[in-house]
């Protein structure tokens, strides 16, 4: 945009009354509203759209990726508590199970509204964060939001984004990194949805239609009649009775930080589940004959944004020597799972191969996080967690799944809260009170 206009000099209500305040309502925001109001700090979740829980609910995503290593549960405390939780909507999983739990995404809506409250945090949906007002010497003095009311600032004493794209930390003036360090190009999105009245005993003797180990998909592929199903990625979960939640398909060339290219994702996203319906009815009518598109998301299934760089940056050497820090908040397993550019996507369509990148452990195997990856350099009461977090691209692709998101959403809750009680500096938290307090709660942090 090249013109601009001048708004009149005005002042705006300043709401004051809080010691942590965090934007974000996805798992990582909902972790750490959580876990700051449980150490007893005065705390308020901020959130733009009208439900909690992010990529698990309004973005319809299915299923949770893994929570334990193959052989333990090592997404612990909040993490835990949640999985536990979520599994009350999904009675069809077996109990045992801990990777790719299918998800009811009205039930983990009510679940984060209980989880947040019953610790003591507010909740103000419906709010949108438009500009930061620095208070000097690094800090953040108020974070300006939009909504039916107008214009307002929130104060705290520290501060947490968990918007995914760094939205607060960027406004703030943190350095930030944004896709490919050379290119720019940002991995694709996904627009999940859910299919319903589908003949589940079909549907679950099928065996599988991810990737294109079912040879219809190659066969829907090669048709020529669903053009905008381009390539193998169909990941579907059974999440209710008759109903078929789908991440599937790829949306490439969306920017999530700008609204119109937002806007033309939505759009194709919801065009192209209808593709899937009706290509699904075709190839296998069993299942799919007379189901039909009962929801699309409400929010994209975004991958890719910004990554703050903060006070350390963690990077795929770390996670291929499966590094331990002294100051990890949490340990992940989950395997790198970087999504292709549109032209090798397609390129390897049928070959065989998944559609990602990737770099798997063995069973047992993990590397740490460390809690200055939440903290961004040059700011002194800001935390960041979740999928911006300090990483480069390559191991971003791991460590951005919900999972990963409620631990670092917990570690940051509490050292927020710890900051806030002292002089809200995140930088001069005592990680080793952090780490007791995880540990407390039943976080899997092995002594290196």
């Amino acid at each position: 945009m090249s013109a601009s206009i001048e708004l009149p000099a005005s002042s705006i209500p300043l709401d004051e009354r809080w010691d942590v305040v965090v934007f974000g309502g996805g798992p990582a925001g909902c972790a750490a509203a959580t876990a700051a109001a449980r150490a007893g700090a005065k705390t308020l979740l901020v959130e733009r759209s009208g439900s909690l829980g992010g990529m698990g609910t309004g973005a319809l995503v299915p299923a949770w990726c893994p929570f334990s290593d193959k052989q333990q549960f090592i997404y612990s405390g909040i993490c835990r508590e949640v999985m536990e939780r979520s599994k009350a909507g999904t009675p069809h999983e077996p109990a045992e199970k801990l990777d790719w739990v299918a998800i009811d995404a009205e039930h983990v809506k009510r679940l984060y509204d209980d989880l947040v409250e019953g610790a003591g945090a507010s909740i103000r949906f419906e709010t949108l964060l438009v500009g930061c007002l620095p208070g000097g010497n690094g800090t953040v003095r108020a974070a300006v939001v939009a909504s039916k009311t107008g214009l307002s600032a929130i104060a705290a004493k520290v501060f947490i984004d968990a918007t995914g794209d760094a939205d607060l930390a960027a406004r703030a003036g943190a350095r930030c990194e944004k896709g490919d360090p050379t290119t720019g190009e940002l991995q694709p999105t996904t627009h999940c949805f859910v299919l319903a009245n589908v003949d589940s005993y079909a549907y679950q003797h099928l065996g599988t239609l991810r990737y294109g180990t079912n040879p219809a998909i190659d066969r829907i592929l090669a048709s020529g009649k669903y053009p905008r199903i381009v390539d193998r990625h169909c990941c579907n979960n059974l999440v209710g009775p008759g109903a078929v939640g789908f991440n599937a398909g790829h949306l490439w060339n969306v920017d999530a930080t700008d609204p119109e290219s937002m806007s033309k994702a939505l759009v194709e996203g919801r065009r192209m589940a209808k593709e899937y319906r009706d290509a699904c009815a075709e190839a296998f009518p069993a299942a799919f004959a007379n189901a039909w598109l009962a929801s699309t998301g409400t929010l994209l299934g975004v991958r890719e944004t910004r990554r703050i760089v903060g006070d350390y940056m963690l990077t795929a050497d770390d996670y291929i020597a499966r590094r331990t820090f002294a100051d990890e908040i949490c340990r992940n397993a989950y395997f790198i799972d970087v999504h292709m550019a549109k032209k090798a996507s397609v390129a390897n369509r049928k070959d065989g191969e998944l559609e990602h990148l990737t770099r798997r452990y063995n069973p047992g195997e993990s590397h740490g996080i460390p809690y200055r990856c939440l903290t961004p350099v040059g700011l002194r009461n800001l935390l960041v967690a979740g999928r911006c977090i300090s990483t480069d691209r390559t191991v971003n692709g791991s460590v951005r799944v919900m999972p990963v998101c409620l631990s670092t959403g917990e570690a940051a809750g509490i050292a927020a809260a710890q900051a806030a009680a002292a002089d809200a500096d995140v930088h001069r938290v005592d990680v080793a009170a952090v780490r007791a307090q995880l540990r407390a709660g039943g976080a899997y942090l092995p002594e290196g």
